[in-house]
């Protein structure tokens, strides 16, 4: 893939999230890794007025370059890709049923075994922090330990993917989760599944293509 394909890519991404309702707005960003850095969406910018010259090439030293100021949130994308090699897409979105979750501070329990889509027998909340700070990218990092996806307190939610097409379809899934578990906390409380069970799910995920199913 050229460069100009992969700016291309992540515009289409963006439009795409909100075009499927899990983002609105000029909220929430897309990066895909690139060389040594990442492309990124910029910052206060339509997507619909988003040109593949517009989006910013943040590389290795965290050092932006292009004609527009890269997200406001570029700093957790940075520690993402560097902390996260398996990680090549992020999409973040302020979906409506994750933000309502995070804004409880709320973690997403195993009431489905399609949480382990995300990595693990949950999908954590990070603690709340300012946007665009280094604090945020510490805490959305440890929410991420173990972990493809992430609630952000007050905030959002962060998807990851070994391809853009993945990190918006987990972010898609995890926001269906979200309104799954809201949905089931307004008659009771779920049952939650085993760690066993969930460890079991989530070996099974790894030979089961679990967002295509």
């Amino acid at each position: 893939m050229t460069e100009l394909q992969l700016r291309k890519q992540i515009i289409a991404t963006a439009q795409r999230m909100n075009a499927l309702g899990i983002n609105r707005g000029k909220s929430g960003n897309v990066s895909a890794r690139w060389k040594d850095g990442f492309l990124v969406t910029p910052s206060g910018l339509p997507y619909e007025e988003t040109k593949p010259a517009d989006i910013v090439f943040i590389d290795a030293k965290g050092r932006a370059k292009g004609k527009r100021a890269p997200s406001s949130e570029w700093r957790f994308h940075f520690d993402i890709y560097h902390g996260k090699s398996e990680v090549h897409a992020v999409v973040h979105t302020h979906s409506s049923f994750a933000t309502t979750l995070a804004c409880l501070e709320m973690a997403v329990p195993a009431f489905h075994y399609m949480v382990a889509v995300a990595g693990g027998n949950s999908i954590r909340c990070a603690p709340y922090a300012t946007f665009g700070t280094q604090t945020l990218s510490d805490r959305a990092l440890r929410a991420l330990e173990g972990r493809k996806a992430c609630l952000l307190a007050n905030h959002g939610m962060i998807a990851t993917g070994e391809s853009l097409k993945s990190a918006l379809a987990l972010a898609v899934e995890v926001e269906a989760l979200c309104e799954q578990y809201w949905r089931a906390l307004q008659i009771g409380k779920p049952n939650l599944l085993s760690d066993d069970e969930m460890i079991a799910v989530v070996e099974k995920f790894k030979t089961y293509n679990a967002l295509a199913r």
